[in-house]
């Protein structure tokens, strides 16, 4: 099994910044592909960057446009998403998710991926 726990979130004024953490525990080593997806009240869970451990990542360009950057540190067990020029639409908790496959679609769907973390609250202030 692998375990996944997020931090990072927070509350931040709009326009300011925030890193993500996603700390993987476990069979870590079945894992090829980790993602972060979001979910604000009332809305389904959207998609927002995936990244592959051999390496390459795909994002959801017209929720993010350039903003976000997702990143992963191999010796750690630790995939990050910074986020940079913040929105209040941004709100949302966002939630890391991982598989033992190769997700190579450009907005893979919740389906795809096995193991969940619990999630962080990401706070944007107008």
């Amino acid at each position: 099994q692998v375990q996944l726990v997020e931090s990072g979130g927070g509350l931040v004024q709009a326009g300011g910044s925030l890193r993500l953490s996603c700390a993987a525990s476990g069979r870590t080593f079945r894992i090829y592909t980790t993602g972060w997806f979001r979910q604000a009240p009332g809305k389904e869970r959207e998609f927002v960057a995936a990244v592959r451990h051999t390496g390459g990542s795909t994002y959801n360009t017209d929720s993010v446009r350039g903003r976000f950057t997702i990143s992963r540190d191999a010796v750690k067990n630790t995939a990050y998403l910074q986020m940079n020029a913040l929105e209040p639409e941004d709100t949302a908790v966002y939630v890391c998710a991982a598989t033992d496959r190769l997700l190579w679609e450009e907005r893979p769907s919740p389906d795809r991926f096995d193991y969940w973390g619990q999630g962080t609250q990401v706070t944007v202030s107008s």
